[in-house]
């Protein structure tokens, strides 16, 4: 046979089935013979989704997906799964939890570990900077008499009273505002629980989220401590980073943060493993 000729001879019959008719290992011409029916068909990763689907009788927990996965069927899961009982202990860890900590989120058999406060370190710009200011109003106060000086005629300070009640009002309003400073500073905290780590964030007095992380995406939890004074007042940053979206969650002038650091380690180690998280990690 020539190169490019088409063979046209028929191919030889592997087997016969019971009738005596013969069976092929791959078609001869299936356009020929439209009852031809061969015995390897290819199968194609490329469905198309039924035009309607039945109503009642529609089970979704036994579902075939139609997409690029022909023959896949999710598997099988009860309306309403058996969790498994909660141990006496471990319900008296979670109430005595919800009771200390009652706006946190916690599952039924959640409790906190770890909660971890700031360092107050953080806190002595805005009180000194709020004492500087009151001392500096303060003394205006006291000495604006003595430097002003009194109308001949009625021997009165001009202005005595408008000054009083002006810096009387800035006074208070920089006590006010150096509490709230110091309030928005300690209502950052951050929590670990035997299921995730909890952070809240308050950026100021009408500005507050919460950030929730399982202990199973976690993929990098660490500490860093940069310049003198945090090596000496032993306080610095803690680092933790997910998996997948690579998202980074900061806490900052945390206490001890090796030891803090190590604890959640030790839980995430824990949790990964499928052993208990108990109090006693470190």
């Amino acid at each position: 046979m020539k190169f490019g000729q088409v063979n046209e001879e028929p191919e030889r019959p592997v087997a016969y089935d019971a009738e005596g008719q013969p069976l092929y290992a791959a078609p001869q011409n299936p356009g020929l013979d439209p009852q031809y029916q061969p015995l390897y068909e290819p199968q194609s990763h490329v469905t198309v989704a039924p035009e309607t689907m039945p109503g009642h009788n529609y089970d979704p927990r036994i579902r075939a997906q139609y997409a690029n996965e022909p023959g896949v069927v999710h598997q099988a899961r009860p309306y309403e799964p058996d969790l498994g009982g909660i141990s006496p202990e471990l319900k008296k860890r979670h109430d005595e939890s919800q009771r200390i900590f009652p706006n946190l989120n916690l599952s039924k058999a959640e409790y906190v570990i770890l909660d971890i406060k700031r360092h107050p370190i953080g806190m002595l710009i805005p009180v000194v900077s709020t004492i500087v200011l009151i001392v500096i109003l303060l003394t205006g106060l006291i000495s604006y008499p003595m430097v002003v000086e009194p109308d001949p005629v009625t021997d009165e300070i001009p202005g005595i009273g408008l000054v009083t009640v002006a810096l009387l009002c800035l006074i208070i309003m920089v006590g006010v505002g150096g509490y709230l400073a110091v309030w928005v500073y300690l209502k950052n905290t951050f929590y670990l629980t035997n299921e995730s780590v909890i952070q809240e964030v308050q950026t100021s007095v009408f500005s507050r989220h919460e950030q929730t992380v399982s202990l199973g995406s976690i993929e990098d939890a660490s500490f860093k401590q940069n310049g003198i004074l945090p090596s000496l007042l032993d306080y610095g940053t803690i680092r933790l980073s997910t998996e997948g979206d690579e998202t980074t969650y900061r806490f900052q002038y945390v206490k001890n943060p090796k030891v803090q650091i190590a604890t959640v380690n030790n839980a995430i180690e824990s949790f990964k493993n499928g052993r208990p998280v108990d109090d006693d990690i470190n």
